[in-house]
């Protein structure tokens, strides 16, 4: 699903976000990237949702090479992409269902459809009943699942998400992370970019450990 080949890139002010990267994941595989800040865990992830290119090298993603999407094709290939931020990015002015159905109304999904798909992702993240409150009714762990269920409401192949328990306690951490393994195991490719070193433990999967750039480690369990 996913693959890096000697992937670098090197913002304007001479950082080098990334060195030499070069990894692949599986479809329907479910993997940790970790490191200290400013290892390139973000950048990583900005590459594969087109949100900023490579400098060199090659990224592919299902088998395609995103060299090859134009500006004017980036918002159709972000709409195969499920997106989990650690500050959630919530339209505060807007209801929960509102904010879950944004990706499919963007799409163009009928209504009908809309309304079906986005009760099903908040029953799936524990929410359903909420859809009418505004977010800042919401605890922080219940935004973050807010934003969960909008990134899967459009049932995307691909999940990415970037330090998506940063700001939860560990209970909660826990309860997220078990959401992300229930998506593997309906074929979604997920990628959690994470510095929870003890949670990634106890979950068993395959971590990617960067350093400065650089892939230092590949641990498969």
């Amino acid at each position: 699903m996913i693959r890096f080949e000697n992937v670098s890139k090197r913002y304007p002010s001479g950082q080098e976000a990334l060195s030499e990267l070069s990894f692949e994941l599986a479809q329907g595989e479910m993997a940790f990237v970790t490191g200290h800040s400013g290892a390139g865990k973000s950048t990583m992830l900005k590459l594969i949702a087109l949100l900023d290119r490579p400098t060199r090298g090659q990224v592919q993603v299902n088998g395609r090479n995103l060299a090859d999407t134009r500006r004017r094709g980036i918002p159709r290939w972000r709409r195969g992409i499920g997106m989990v931020f650690q500050d959630h990015r919530l339209l505060m002015d807007r209801s929960v269902f509102d904010n879950v159905a944004l990706p499919l109304i963007i799409a163009g999904v009928a209504r009908e459809e809309i309304g079906k798909r986005v009760r099903a992702s908040l029953d799936k993240v524990g929410l359903l009943g909420r859809e009418s409150d505004a977010p800042v009714a919401l605890s922080t762990g219940e935004q973050q699942r807010v934003g969960i269920a909008r990134a899967i409401v459009a049932k995307p192949p691909l999940l990415i998400a970037d330090e998506p328990t940063g700001n939860l306690d560990p209970q909660l951490s826990a309860e997220i992370m078990t959401l992300f393994g229930e998506f593997q195991q309906v074929g979604t490719t997920v990628l959690i970019a994470s510095h929870d070193l003890a949670l990634i433990k106890r979950l068993g999967k395959r971590v990617l450990v960067l350093k400065q750039g650089r892939l230092i480690d590949d641990f498969r369990p």
